[in-house]
């Protein structure tokens, strides 16, 4: 018996129909993977960032926090399941299956969720800044290279695109070498500005935070420039701290200036709870113009003298830059690599850890210390 090619096409068609199970038939194929995070802490107000995201590629499958008054908060405001609460790292660990975690908690308990999340496996990402010392900026970066376990530290400077785009200037050589970075980087002041009193409690500890507005904003311009400057290091750091509200703020600094000095160049950073206003703003001086960028996506150029600055529209930046929830997603999925030195990456970190140590240290002797 003989069959013809259409014939057995539509055998082998009904083949396939009747051998497929049910619950494939008419539905499409599988949605991309979720990343299960688990949060540790609502006692830093940026958690506000993970609570508010709209997207369906990652999922909070816990939170772990022991303030009572977090927890009320947070619970009213996102409608939020008891049980998705946890009272510790183990209880949260032992409970539900964790792809990542992302930790809200003060600075200094940074060093603690790597040591439990690390051996266990489990990619990291903390807020900025990395640590409130650079011994335990060190310990963090030993443990996750022991246990080949990614950390990223997540700045909000790092989802500018005028952050990207400046460097791209000054990466094609429009401007010559850069000579000078300012960082403008605070706000008004914590109080000011309506900070929740759990985020205020620890903001303004010197120990828990390490310091006031000097390791709050300072990290960003050490942050950046480190970024900039490929991980040069700088010789020497220098430190002005002052306290201009010691009634609300009466243990710790609330407006510093940075000043690193490296050859050829000089980055100053002023950082401070005691601007009329919020910004962000950063100005990059080179041999043959500037880069001033005013905020995430409005800047200034100048390259000729004589036509004078003009407005510059930075190109768009890829997703993963844009949102550090989907930047941690592709690293724990689709094994993207964070670059050494760049915004996230420990490299960079550790030398931000360094200089805001040494700042400190500057800052009470009054006198400059050497790298």
């Amino acid at each position: 018996m003989t069959f013809r090619i259409s014939t057995i096409k539509n055998y082998l068609m009904l083949v396939l129909i009747f051998t497929t199970p049910l619950s494939l038939v008419g539905k499409e194929k599988p949605k991309n993977k979720v990343l299960k995070l688990g949060v540790i802490g609502l006692v830093h107000d940026h958690v506000n960032w993970i609570l508010n995201r709209q997207k369906e590629d990652v999922k909070i499958v816990g939170i772990v926090e022991t303030n009572e008054n977090a927890i009320l908060n947070y619970k009213k405001k996102y409608s939020l399941p008891d049980s998705i609460f946890f009272k510790s790292y183990k209880e949260l660990y032992k409970n539900t299956s964790l792809d990542a975690v992302s930790a809200f908690n003060p600075t200094k308990e940074h060093l603690n969720v790597v040591r439990y999340f690390a051996p266990k496996g489990i990619p990291i990402m903390v807020e900025k800044p990395m640590a409130t010392s650079i011994d335990d900026a060190q310990e963090m970066a030993d443990l996750v290279k022991k246990y080949k376990v990614p950390l990223l530290i997540n700045y909000e400077t790092s989802w500018y695109e005028s952050t990207y785009e400046a460097k791209k200037l000054f990466d094609s050589g429009r401007f010559g070498s850069i000579t000078k970075m300012v960082f403008n980087t605070g706000h008004p002041g914590p109080q000011e500005i309506g900070c929740t009193p759990e985020f205020l409690e620890w903001l303004t500890d010197p120990v828990l935070n390490g310091a006031g507005a000097l390791t709050d904003f300072g990290c960003y311009g050490a942050n950046i420039a480190t970024w900039m400057l490929k991980g040069q290091t700088p010789t020497s750091v220098s430190c002005i701290a002052k306290q201009t509200k010691p009634d609300r703020y009466p243990n710790v600094d609330d407006d510093t200036t940075i000043i690193l000095e490296y050859p050829n160049k000089q980055v100053v950073i002023q950082a401070s709870w005691n601007w009329s206003h919020n910004r962000k703003d950063m100005q990059i001086y080179g041999s043959n113009g500037y880069v001033d960028c005013q905020n995430a996506n409005t800047m200034i150029i100048l390259e000729n003298e004589v036509k004078g600055p003009k407005k510059h529209i930075p190109n768009k930046i890829s997703r993963h830059l844009k949102d550090p929830f989907r930047l941690l997603y592709e690293v724990v999925f689709e094994n993207k690599t964070i670059e050494p030195f760049s915004l996230y990456s420990v490299e960079n970190n550790l030398i931000v850890s360094k200089i805001l140590s040494l700042a400190k240290v500057a800052s009470k002797s009054q006198t400059s210390k050497k790298w």
